[in-house]
């Protein structure tokens, strides 16, 4: 697969927006590949998370109208695979960042969304506006509160969303300030980052979605192996049938050699016209029979209607001689 196609289907995660709106034109700018760490996010698991993103996008907006009563959305932008310190680098360093527990899987996942956003996530829910600017700070015991009631509802949303995939019971871990201090994952562990935008009331930010690719690897796997149909098993198994056919017909180089022998480079240097190089090798002792320099068969010099020939033997006598 194409590093093309990954990037058609999994727009690049951008930083974080600045007011003037300058994050979702930084979405659009390409990202450099790193060819130590290859894609590991194939376009069938691209398209099977965007189902349950998009599930959870939807019901996660449901939970946030009702609790904020106030217009809210979110909105799936796309899928993309980092390093956890790659995607912690995106981050500014006042954030607001919620880790969260996948059992029965192992591993952490993060939901994370300006701090600012937060804030008046909590202003929402005690019956404020929610509008100008608000406090950039960790959230007081009664803040926290509220906000980790918030949390619980979208990650049993996301638990449901993410049912077809593979049961989760995702548990609220802690909330960080700081993303270097949010130790989900290592940092060169891969993790699958969505985006999404959000708008709640007046402010439309940015957000992500953080799970880790190892804890899910199996699952997308099965998924994107769907069960076949009767005539698509049969087309399957006309065409190995096929290839294998094929390939017994694929010409190969085939080498009889005697037994390898050891020479002093010097003596190798001074070789000259006529010189004798002593084989070491018994007159009755079968030769090897090899191809790319593997040894699958044994024969003893022969001919065939004037010409030379290799008769295979046993490999562990000479005696019992299958003709070639």
């Amino acid at each position: 697969m194409s590093l093309s196609d990954i990037v058609a289907d999994a727009p690049s995660v951008p930083a974080p927006r600045s007011p003037e709106g300058q994050g979702r034109s930084r979405r659009r700018q390409p990202r450099t590949y790193d060819f130590r760490r290859p894609t590991k996010l194939s376009r069938e698991h691209v398209r099977i998370l965007q189902i349950a993103q998009e599930n959870f996008a939807r019901q996660a907006t449901t939970t946030l109208t009702s609790m904020l009563r106030t217009g809210a959305r979110l909105e799936l932008v796309g899928i993309e695979q980092y390093s956890y310190d790659d995607y912690i680098a995106t981050l500014p360093l006042s954030y607001f960042v919620a880790t969260f527990t996948l059992e029965p899987l192992p591993g952490k996942g993060v939901l994370a969304y300006p701090l600012d956003t937060a804030m008046a996530i909590v202003d929402h829910m005690l019956g404020g506006a929610g509008a100008g600017d608000q406090p950039v700070r960790p959230m007081t015991a009664m803040e926290s509160a509220i906000t980790s009631h918030l949390l619980e509802r979208l990650l049993g949303e996301l638990a449901d969303a993410f049912a077809h995939i593979t049961p989760l019971t995702p548990v609220l871990d802690g909330v960080e300030y700081n993303p270097q201090l949010a130790q989900a994952a290592a940092g060169s562990e891969t993790v699958m980052v969505a985006t999404y935008s959000m708008r709640i009331g007046s402010r439309e930010p940015d957000a992500t979605l953080v799970l880790p690719f190892s804890a899910f690897a199996a699952s997308l796997n099965n998924a994107a192996s769907p069960q076949l149909s009767d005539s698509a098993k049969h087309k399957r198994k006309r065409a190995a049938e096929a290839l294998k056919e094929r390939l017994a017909e694929v010409p190969v180089d085939v080498s009889v050699r005697f037994n390898p022998l050891e020479v002093p480079s010097g003596d190798l240097l001074s070789l000259a016209v006529g010189d004798v190089l002593l084989l070491r090798h018994a007159q009755d002792s079968p030769l090897e029979v090899t191809t790319n320099d593997v040894i699958f068969a044994h024969a003893l010099p022969s001919n065939h209607r004037r010409r030379l020939a290799a008769e295979i033997v046993p490999d562990t006598a000479t005696s019992g001689k299958e003709h070639a």
